[in-house]
């Protein structure tokens, strides 16, 4: 599976933007999908997933409430709306498809990754 991550851009303090991810292939009943981050000189942090179906939600502490992740297994997407942003949201984000239909938080579950797209949050 290849993943295409795109809709990142400047955003000022406060905004809001939806990222998309494009996966090559059908992906449905075995496959849950992630949203991660990694800002520079930091480790990749889990923000948030959704299982195969999109039933089943999980979001970090400290993201819960702004983000919204979402996925259309029809076409092959999923995105993650980001509302209230803040200058510490200064990422890379990155998405992700693990092997498992439920695959919770753990960066270790996630077998394919987009190549990124860069989100700043600045005045």
């Amino acid at each position: 599976v290849q993943l295409q991550a795109s809709g990142g851009g400047l955003v000022q303090p406060g905004g809001s933007l939806r990222l998309s991810c494009a996966a090559s292939r059908r992906t449905g009943s075995n496959n849950a999908m992630a949203w991660f981050r990694q800002a520079p000189g930091k480790e990749r942090e889990f923000l948030a997933s959704v299982n195969w179906n999109g039933g089943t939600t999980y979001y970090a502490d400290n993201i819960q409430g702004r983000f919204t992740i979402s996925r259309d297994n029809a076409k092959n997407m999923v995105y993650l709306q980001m509302n209230s942003l803040k200058p510490e949201d200064t990422a890379v984000y990155y998405c992700a498809v693990s092997i498992f239909s439920n695959a919770g938080r753990d960066l270790t579950n996630y077998r394919y990754w987009g190549q990124g797209t860069q989100l700043t949050v600045s005045s």
